[in-house]
């Protein structure tokens, strides 16, 4: 027997899933919904999509076309949005450049990238005109003044609302292969140059789709179209997490805060009613600091937070300030999110049972496969305690780093996207990340995990971030070591630190080989460009003299 197809009828429509298509519902639904860009702009989603129609009329004009790259430098604003949906449709590809790199590294990315037009924020118009000598592939740069009346520089082809003002709003979209590459970026890696991956129309719908349905299919609170969204996760970072695509798809109003202050996100947040936001850990503690300061709550806002483990501390404080946080899991390459918190099935109520579930990185979100498995892709043991490298298969992850065999090779051996993650599962499918194989420390032939050491540390009353590494040691091969930031004014102490260590190990939780024998301070810790802890330049800090609190 082979396998069995329709016949279609001559005039049946094969409908692709492209990411103009994500708007349709939308605008039938939701069309005099707003979308606000700071005190800026407020407009509604009928004229987003009559933006969308002036925005790809004038790059058109530029010279756009089909499988060209167009690159955006830009804060989170309502031309992002724009530009999300408008050079996709187009048949082009959007690249969201990281422009938190280096200048060096910005233009490897472009160069890499082939970018042949600049869509610039003014912030950005001095580095790009430096970098343009280097960038022969560039055919137009339109600057975005961001509404300052200042004229646009002279290598500029001109100012973004000026441009879009004179262009159509009619382009002629047309539907075409959901398998054409939508967007690019480069990963933020701390070793070597950032790799590129890519994705496609269909892995853009198909994960929009998956990573709504988690929301309100259980008891937990969900994200749905009596929210109001606001980004506090670039939108050059793995397509802001895929929040902005998701949040258009169900025509929810949006709030486009710009570059990130605190104070300014709070006061977005109180005059646009916002419900709904996701950020790294780092960012959550800065608004919950400046929450403090002004003596105002966070009653009623949603937190999705990623990027890097979401401690119970922090988890306590933002529960505590009235918020309700969870936490997903992803990386660049799997565009991101592959999995979500949520409560437990047999949950009764107890905020210490939830907070166990809601700082765990969840399970597998719909069309998820995911995996544990040791060097020999043999799979562990689902018992909450046996660990393994996490390894998955879903329709939206990066087939390839660009350019980069060896690197895609790895990346995908035997089949199955390999993360890095050292985690553990249980048979509910809960997940919990206990280090990076990069990571991991090996005392004296004992696997040994930051993850659960920083855990323990940030609990201690003085601490306000810590990072633990291991640093080469002649008779052990690594011993730990914590590099603690300590609230302003306060200090924190190396017998604290070996008193919380000793007893987690008195309770069996960690070996006798994770003993902290030394711990440094500094006024902050170091980090990359989307906002983690860049452990990297921690190792290579430790080799200077030690400031050890002994």
């Amino acid at each position: 027997m082979a396998l069995r197809f329709a016949q279609p009828t001559n005039e049946a429509y094969a409908y692709p899933l492209t990411v103009g298509h994500m708007l349709d519902a939308a605008l039938a639904t939701a069309g005099d919904q707003e979308i606000v860009y700071r005190d800026n702009i407020r407009y509604t989603y009928r004229d987003l999509r009559h933006r969308i129609g002036k925005l790809a009329s004038m790059l058109a004009g530029q010279g756009a076309q089909e499988g060209m790259t167009i690159a955006m430098l830009d804060w989170d604003s309502h031309r992002y949005l724009e530009a999300y949906f408008a050079i996709p449709m187009m048949g082009a590809v959007l690249q969201t450049v990281n422009v938190r790199l280096s200048p060096q590294q910005i233009a490897y990315t472009l160069q890499h990238a082939q970018a042949e037009i600049l869509l610039v924020h003014a912030d950005f118009l001095p580095l790009v005109e430096e970098l343009l000598p280097d960038l022969p592939d560039v055919k137009a740069v339109i600057a975005m003044m961001d509404f300052s009346g200042d004229p646009p520089p002279s290598f500029t082809v001109g100012e973004y609302e000026d441009l879009c003002a004179a262009a159509a709003p009619d382009y002629p979209f047309a539907d075409f292969d959901e398998n054409a590459v939508a967007t690019t970026f480069h990963t933020s890696g701390t070793t070597g140059n950032p790799k590129a991956v890519l994705f496609t129309h269909r892995q853009l719908v198909l994960h929009a789709l998956s990573n709504k349905a988690p929301f309100g299919v259980t008891r937990a609170r969900g994200f749905g179209i009596d929210d109001v969204y606001m980004p506090i996760t670039p939108m050059f970072h793995v397509h802001a997490w895929g929040m902005p695509y998701i949040a258009t798809m169900l025509g929810v109003k949006q709030v486009y805060p710009g570059r990130y202050d605190p104070a300014a996100l709070l006061d977005l947040r109180a005059r646009e009613g916002v419900t709904f936001s996701h950020c790294v850990p780092t960012i959550l503690q800065m608004l919950l600091g400046e929450a403090e300061k002004r003596g105002e709550r966070l009653n009623g806002w949603m937190m999705m937070v990623g990027g890097s483990a979401l401690s119970t501390t922090l988890f306590d404080q933002a529960r505590a300030q009235g918020m309700y946080v969870i936490a997903g899991y992803g990386m660049s390459e799997t565009s991101p999110r592959i999995s979500l918190t949520r409560p437990r099935r047999d949950w009764d109520g107890n905020e210490n049972t939830l907070a166990d579930a809601l700082t765990t990185v969840g399970v597998p979100v719909p069309l998820v496969a995911a995996r544990v498995v040791d060097e020999q892709m043999r799979d562990v043991p689902a018992d909450g305690v046996s660990t393994g490298e996490l390894v998955v298969r879903a329709p939206w992850l990066t087939p390839c780093y660009v350019g980069d065999e060896p690197g895609s090779q790895a990346l995908w051996r035997g089949g199955w996207l390999h993360t890095q993650d050292i985690v553990s599962h249980d048979g509910e499918g809960f997940m919990a990340v206990r280090d990076r194989l990069k990571d991991v420390i090996k005392s004296g032939g004992e696997w040994i995990s930051s993850v659960a050491l920083e855990n323990l540390i940030v609990a201690l009353p003085n601490v306000a971030e810590v990072s633990v590494i291991g640093a080469p040691d002649e008779k052990w091969g690594e011993r730990p070591v914590a590099i603690i930031a300590p609230l302003p004014g306060k200090t924190v102490a190396l017998a604290d630190v070996r008193t919380v260590i000793d007893d987690a190990v008195s309770r069996g939780e960690l070996s006798g080989y994770a003993r902290i024998d030394r711990i440094e301070t500094v006024d902050s810790l170091p980090k990359t460009s989307v906002g983690k802890i860049d452990k990297k330049l921690l190792r290579e800090r430790l080799t200077l003299p030690s400031k050890a609190a002994q």
